[in-house]
């Protein structure tokens, strides 16, 4: 059986077999953001690609001790991945570990945080929505966890990235509702940024914002994740931007997310 490859330039080759489905051949840099088990040996991955978008991937075996994969589909590991796909689910041929991120999955907080991190990504964006931004934003966000960073801070940082790329994000600098640039604020998600005194009563549930949780939120407004240096915040600062973090997230995503109540579990614990 004749086989044409044609390669292109953003890694991904056209296999061409005569009077069959054409196959293509994928070679991609990955996060994986979900995995799950699929028959009595394999898993199912979803990646999320630097080129392609997100992507479903079957990797063989994976569940077998000796596979030499079986860490390819481990949650959190950012690696290159080679796999074949015609239409629907892809097939692993071949990966390496570019950063397993093995820290994440062995501290139990670390993991919540990153679990929380990797479903919101995978329940926010659409198959061929991601772009090479979200993979670097996500990218640096499990790095920022994995280096200690604080992880309140480092998650609030990232919902903000999620709801700017999915065209949420608040209004910050003026007063939504005239313009006025002189505090003190309240943050409105309903209306979708920040009210001033004047304005405030129009929004009975618009949240008081603090000097601290009110530059935090606009700094994180403008701050690409790669830029995250360690930030020392105060607890009641911190408690504040929850709670507007939450109030966002839910108003204008509306996500049931399990990683999220776990993570709530968890802080109550702590």
């Amino acid at each position: 059986m004749r086989t044409d490859i044609t390669p292109t330039w953003d890694g991904v080759s056209r296999l061409c077999f005569r009077g069959r489905v054409n196959v293509m051949l994928y070679r991609v840099e990955g996060i994986v953001i979900r995995s799950m088990d699929y028959g009595e040996g394999n898993k199912i991955v979803t990646l999320l690609t630097k080129t392609n978008g997100k992507a479903g991937v079957l990797i063989r075996g994976a569940k077998k001790v000796k596979s030499k994969h079986s860490s390819l589909a481990q949650p959190f590991t950012y690696g290159e991945f080679v796999y074949f796909r015609s239409s629907g689910l892809g097939t692993l041929n071949h990966g390496e570990i570019i950063e397993s991120h093995h820290v994440l999955r062995e501290k139990l907080d670390l993991a919540a945080y990153a679990s929380y991190a990797a479903e919101l990504t995978d329940r926010s964006l659409q198959d061929d929505e991601a772009t090479g931004f979200h993979f670097e934003q996500l990218k640096a966000c499990l790095t920022s966890l994995g280096e200690g960073k604080d992880a309140q801070i480092v998650i609030h940082l990232y919902e903000m990235r999620i709801l700017d790329l999915s065209g949420y994000s608040p209004e910050l600098d003026e007063c939504v509702s005239c313009g006025n640039v002189v505090g003190p604020f309240k943050l409105s998600p309903h209306a979708g940024g920040i009210l001033c005194s004047r304005c405030a009563g129009k929004d009975p549930g618009a949240i008081l914002l603090g000097d601290g949780a009110y530059k935090l939120l606009r700094l994180f407004r403008r701050m690409d994740m790669r830029r995250l240096g360690t930030i020392q915040v105060k607890p009641e600062t911190k408690a504040e931007l929850k709670v507007c973090m939450r109030k966002l997230m839910d108003t204008h995503l509306g996500l049931q997310l399990k990683s999220r109540n776990f993570l709530d579990q968890l802080d109550k614990l702590i």
